[in-house]
């Protein structure tokens, strides 16, 4: 049996899955919640790296990352010796009612990494959807405006706020009835799919356009709009990239009317698209808040809303987490944040720049390959029946992220035809060889099937 510490590249022992897992999944089928979403019949037992082991012994090369989570890998020494360093200190003291030392010493990070030289302040919590409850709630609060702009195909969680803002599915909506008041969506400038012209030009201002003098003029009064939450790029909605141009526009229209500008960092921040942030790749975009969560702890929950100190000027009592900035959270973060700082971010734009150049002439070499496209290690590819009408093939993308599973290699979807690439950022080029070469393999079987 190979450990996952042993190896860089996939072993199966046998047809998955495994008699152990098979048990895990009977049991798990009784007593968890019907509402979770698994694609492939996955059992973990341990990680170390980019590399997963099930209960049965098959490795797996990891290239969903817990869903973009574990930036430095599983269980990174380092990370580890911090968790367990604390650990032995303060687990818990609520930094809600108490101060300890990490917590100001994170903030302190994050305001260094955040775009604009303005001083910032950072709130913590546990998660992607508290992160954007708190904005909500930060924006309201400061603007004394009460409408809020998202965009369709958004996903910004499911707590009931974040999911009056999410517009990716419907089943995600479906069952919970009347959401939160004043939220308006509009086009994002998803230029494959010509939401507004074909090219990223026209696509940012055609939406831009709409903005102004459709939504403005018809629906909402920019001056009650406290503010427009965008992903720079849109994680459950197909890996879609919002063109810099659009991003800047956006600035300037928010700054105009006075509405904050918040950027959802969740899924593409952390050092994730090789840069610390997706809108860093757009010049000059300072967003007034910034979300992030997911890679900030390398595992652990932890989140942070990351605002000018001139917004987060909200009273004491106006908004707390009794978890948010865990002592433990906090000493993995700044362990990660270190070892992103250090290596794992130039990496993730390396190995990124690599994973793109091996792909980059997919759309011409397979029919059913629409569009390849992302920064960094944030990577999607577009499935399509046909490339001239651009007709959805959920069902071929479904298909492929099996395949991948039972030849060692884990993927997910995003959107309805999108598959992701979002591994650990400590990948080499090696295992992303290794996961084109396996992802190529599967789309000459199912096109030959066909």
């Amino acid at each position: 049996m190979i450990a996952a510490t042993e190896t860089k590249l996939p072993h199966l022992l046998m047809p998955l899955p495994g008699p152990k897992a098979k048990r895990i999944i009977e049991r798990d089928a009784e007593f968890v919640s019907p509402s979770y979403t698994r694609d492939y019949p996955l059992v973990a037992k341990r990680g170390r790296g980019a590399m997963i082991e099930d209960v049965d012994g098959n490795t797996f090369l990891d290239f969903a990352a817990g869903i973009a989570v574990c930036s430095t890998g599983h269980c990174h020494p380092e990370v580890v010796a911090a968790i367990q360093k604390q650990a032995a200190e303060l687990i818990h003291m609520s930094g809600t009612d108490f101060y300890y030392e990490g917590m100001p010493q994170l903030a302190e990070k994050l305001s260094s990494i955040a775009p604009g030289k303005e001083p910032k302040r950072v709130y913590f919590g546990n998660s992607g959807a508290e992160a954007i409850e708190a904005a909500i709630k930060l924006a309201k609060y400061h603007t004394g405006r009460d409408k809020l702009i998202a965009f369709h195909g958004a996903f910004h969680g499911r707590t009931m706020g974040a999911l009056s803002l999410t517009a990716s599915r419907a089943v995600q909506r479906k069952g919970f009835g009347t959401l939160l008041s004043g939220v308006f969506h509009m086009p994002y400038p998803d230029t494959y799919r010509g939401t507004y012209g074909v090219c990223a030009q026209t696509a940012s201002a055609d939406c831009l356009n709409y903005l102004e003098n459709e939504l403005f003029r018809r629906r909402v009064d920019p001056e009650e709009v406290a503010g427009i939450f965008i992903e720079p790029i849109q994680g459950e909605g197909g890996y879609i990239l919002a063109p810099p141009e659009f991003l800047q526009g956006l600035q300037r229209i928010c700054r105009k009317h006075g509405i904050l500008l918040v950027a959802d960092e969740v899924q593409s921040g952390m050092g994730r698209t090789g840069k610390w942030w997706a809108v860093d790749h757009a010049p000059g975009v300072e967003p007034d808040v910034i979300c992030v969560a997911k890679g900030i702890a390398s595992g652990l929950p932890l989140s942070a809303v990351i605002a000018r100190a001139s917004v987060m000027d909200w009273k004491p009592g106006a908004h707390a987490s009794t978890f948010g900035g865990n002592p433990v959270c906090i000493a993995a973060s700044l362990a990660t944040i270190r070892l992103l700082e250090e290596k794992y971010m130039q990496n993730a734009r390396q190995v990124g720049e690599f994973i793109m150049r091996r792909t980059a002439d997919w759309p011409q070499r397979y029919k059913n390959v629409g569009e390849v496209r992302g920064k960094g290690l944030m990577i999607g590819i577009e499935f399509v029946r046909d490339q001239k009408t651009k007709e959805k093939a959920p069902d071929l993308r479904n298909e492929l992220i099996q395949l991948a599973f039972h030849k060692g290699l884990l993927v997910l979807g995003s959107g309805d035809t999108t598959l992701r690439f979002c591994p650990p950022l400590v990948i080499d080029e090696e295992q992303a060889d290794f996961a084109v070469r396996t992802l190529e393999e599967c789309i000459r079987e199912v096109q030959q099937r066909a």
